[in-house]
């Protein structure tokens, strides 16, 4: 109260210094931009505030774009671009020198191509189911039950989690003398080598994956199932639609533009997928769940005789087909919202 009237307490002492800083710091600006403003007029002066974003964005992004396309044409073992010979395309011709493109084992780099065939099969897998359970959760958790709010936490906290200790913990539970295991043999059942057969452990590289990042999806698809108007469920229900119908009819089609969001969002997640596989399998047994962007990894950094021009050159196979996959899923959302016009 003695601070309301007189203005001396800690709290009004703490709005005058704020408000001494402001001013200060106002007054600052004010001496930079307004003779910018003055020289370049009003009209440019957004350009001077996108100034910074733009340097970053061209300096950490476009710059290294550019730099990996040049590398992919330039062979050696060499670091930097200047002692790199050119070679042209030869990095390519390399990756597709097969006498079958459906049998790795024709290829010169089979290693190229499995890393391809087991990343197609991640991304169906992978996204189909993740996009199933996560809409059918969502479904779920957008209905009056008890323990909702309890319910959203529990799916979204693995996405809080690092995707290696992810990978730690399902490794710990996978493994030979695993917790699965474990519970296997206490049920008079022989123990499964999870991680070193290979259709298993591309299951369990699915499963994991999907558990990891469910959360996320099925916090957009639910703000997208928020959004659709009751009253339209309502005049289904007078109309005698059943729960199918009003489905089918009104939240399918209301909900296939956020859909879509998620649909490229996830794709280009499991198309670059790396880390948690790394940890949990190595990319084995074998080559069995080596991934493309693994392959890059190994081919640029991890062997003995580092070849960039080739890394490169697959990281910008790579980048062409999740551009290709993106414009052509805006393409068919796009299509899907004229349709719903």
């Amino acid at each position: 109260m003695e601070a309301r009237a007189g203005g001396r307490g800690p709290s009004a002492v703490l709005a005058r210094a704020a408000g001494a800083v402001y001013g200060v710091a106002m007054s600052a600006l004010g001496l930079v931009v307004e003779p910018l403003q003055r020289l370049l007029g009003v009209k440019r002066m957004p350009w001077v505030f996108l100034l910074p974003n733009l340097l970053i964005f061209g300096v950490f992004v476009l710059f290294p774009v550019f730099l990996n396309a040049y590398v992919s044409l330039t062979g050696g073992t060499e670091l930097f671009p200047r002692d790199r010979p050119f070679v042209g395309l030869e990095n390519y011709r390399r990756l597709f020198d097969c006498l079958d493109l459906g049998d790795p084992n024709t290829c010169v780099e089979d290693r190229f191509w499995r890393a391809v065939r087991n990343t197609a099969q991640f991304v169906v897998l992978q996204v189909g189911g993740m996009v199933a359970i996560s809409l059918l959760t969502a479904l779920v958790l957008n209905r009056r039950i008890r323990f909702r709010a309890f319910f959203r936490s529990v799916y979204f906290y693995p996405v809080l989690l690092s995707p290696v200790v992810v990978a730690l913990v399902w490794k710990w539970v996978l493994q030979r003398d695993g917790v699965l295991n474990a519970l296997l043999v206490w049920v008079g059942l022989e123990p499964v080598n999870f991680l070193l057969d290979g259709r298993w452990a591309m299951a369990w590289v699915v499963i994991v994956s999907i558990w990891a990042h469910m959360g996320f999806y099925t916090l957009i698809l639910l703000a997208g199932l928020q959004s659709i108007p009751a009253e339209l469920y309502d005049a289904a229900a007078i109309d005698g639609a059943g729960g199918w119908r009003s489905f089918r009819n009104v939240t399918l089609p209301l909900l296939m533009p956020t859909m879509m969001v998620v649909l490229v969002l996830a794709v280009i997640r499991a198309v670059q997928t790396f880390d948690e596989v790394y940890v949990l399998t190595g990319g084995g047994p074998g080559t069995a769940t080596m991934m493309i962007v693994q392959y890059i990894y190994q081919t640029g950094f991890a062997t003995q005789v580092q070849r960039f021009g080739l890394a490169a050159a697959a990281s910008v196979l790579l980048g062409l087909v999740l551009l290709v996959a993106t414009l052509v899923q805006l393409r068919i959302g796009r299509g899907t919202e004229g349709h719903l016009a």
